[in-house]
């Protein structure tokens, strides 16, 4: 009984960490450029993340920057609100500070629903957490 009980307790306490860590990005800004659409620490403990976004979520290009700690990018999904997805082969080391090439997005300037990620944390001296930020190109070509 008393190894029943303990399970449940981590299963719920591992569930609830999870939750906490998947806070959705908000844009507010619809102004043509760069805006910053979300942002996570990652580190050693796991190997992908994800961004749900809201709000002004229309953008044309994508783009990862890095502080605090090196990463190497590996993969990219971008979900848009339609109901597909794109997938992305980055395959690239970043030093912090430094940010990764830009990723188009299919068909132009679109809804996005969310962003996921496959990283992998390079080794640094202090075991440091990289600080990841994704910004986003909105041109409202869709608004002339």
């Amino acid at each position: 009984m008393k190894k029943l009980l303990i399970i449940i307790i981590l299963v719920i306490t591992s569930g609830v960490s999870t939750l906490s860590a998947q806070i959705p990005a908000i844009v507010v800004s619809d102004k043509s450029g760069w805006n910053k659409i979300g942002e996570t620490t990652v580190d050693f403990k796991k190997e992908s993340d994800e961004i749900v976004i809201l709000g002004a979520d229309r953008f044309e290009t994508i783009k990862f920057k890095i502080t605090e700690a090196p990463i190497e990018l590996v993969s990219v999904v971008v979900y848009y609100e339609s109901g597909d997805s794109q997938n992305a082969s980055v395959q690239m080391k970043i030093q912090a500070p430094g940010e990764s090439n830009t990723i188009n997005l299919n068909g132009g300037e679109r809804d996005l629903k969310k962003i996921g990620f496959v990283y992998k944390t390079l080794p640094n001296h202090q075991d440091e957490k990289a600080h990841v930020e994704i910004w986003g190109l909105k041109t409202n070509t869709d608004k002339k």
